[in-house]
């Protein structure tokens, strides 16, 4: 069902003009656009970045690694028909360039994804790698969703919302009962860097306090870990550098890597997907995976 933002009230209809109080969103080049006054500026991330990221994040190890983690537990808890590798109704919500998202969409040939990104630079960047996927416009504080959606996903992207909590109560309200909402976010304070400044991080997440605020929401937590662990002291060693001057800041630094250090954080990835899948959770790591389910 559609939601409308404007009276609350729940329609059914193929767009996004309210039966109730006919508010309706704008389309711009093929693109439905929910918040307008937000698609060209605003906080939250530096919208210049998207065409650096567009051009690095495949080659880069953490890029790399962290889609394969979020593919390899989706088969495991949200496939919903093996034989057609489907996860049903998908929504990424900040999905900027799409790089997840085409992941997800190549794993889950058959499933119906929609993409969201609150910048219109982010989704032309993902038009050019998505061919086939339904993208929006959208502040993912105000989802025109309800009772919609078999999986919500969103990788690195709580963490540049104030108001998260507001965030995961739209998530619920998106899903259908018994979907599962999937989010990364960074965790520890104690690696806060200028990186963190730079990217417009409000905050790094504390070991339990993602699942937590999702369990405030509704959700069950049925699965979460800790990822890049193994390679928790020398971000630790990285991040104190830059946070006490001792190197020049570069936010280019942790994309564009030498190809042999890149190579080797990779394989440092690919071992602790490995320990993962094995069934280790880590308890500590400069991100945290979580899966909520909507009761």
């Amino acid at each position: 069902m559609k939601f409308c933002n404007h009276c609350n009230s729940q329609y059914d209809a193929d767009d996004f003009i309210c039966s109730k109080c006919s508010s309706a969103a704008l389309v711009e080049d093929g693109i439905v656009i929910h918040a307008p006054e937000m698609a060209y500026v605003g906080g939250g991330f530096k919208t210049e970045a998207f065409e650096n990221l567009a051009k690095l994040e495949e080659k880069n190890f953490w890029f790399r690694s962290r889609n394969q983690l979020i593919i390899w537990l989706m088969q495991r808890f949200l496939l919903k028909n093996q034989q057609g590798q489907s996860l049903g109704k998908y929504l990424e919500i900040g999905c900027g360039t799409g790089y997840v998202l085409k992941g997800v969409k190549t794993a889950f040939n058959n499933t119906d994804a929609f993409g969201s990104e609150i910048f219109l630079s982010g989704l032309e960047q993902a038009k050019g790698r998505l061919d086939d996927i339904n993208l929006m416009q959208m502040d993912a504080r105000a989802i025109p969703y309800q009772d919609e959606f078999d999986v919500v996903g969103a990788f690195d992207v709580l963490e540049h919302i104030k108001e998260d909590e507001k965030v995961i109560s739209e998530v619920y309200r998106a899903l259908k009962l018994g979907g599962f909402f999937i989010a990364t976010v960074p965790q520890h304070h104690w690696l806060w860097s200028q990186v963190d400044d730079y990217a417009c991080h409000q905050r790094r997440y504390e070991a339990n306090e993602l699942q937590d605020k999702m369990k405030v929401a509704g959700f069950k937590i049925v699965e979460t870990t800790s990822f890049v662990s193994l390679l928790v002291p020398l971000m630790y060693i990285s991040r104190s550098q830059k946070r006490d001057g001792r190197t020049e800041f570069n936010p280019s630094d942790e994309l564009a890597l030498n190809p042999v250090l890149n190579f080797i954080l990779y394989t440092a990835m690919k071992l602790e997907l490995g320990l993962i899948k094995l069934g280790i959770r880590f308890s500590i790591g400069g991100s945290r995976l979580v899966i909520g389910k909507k009761q």
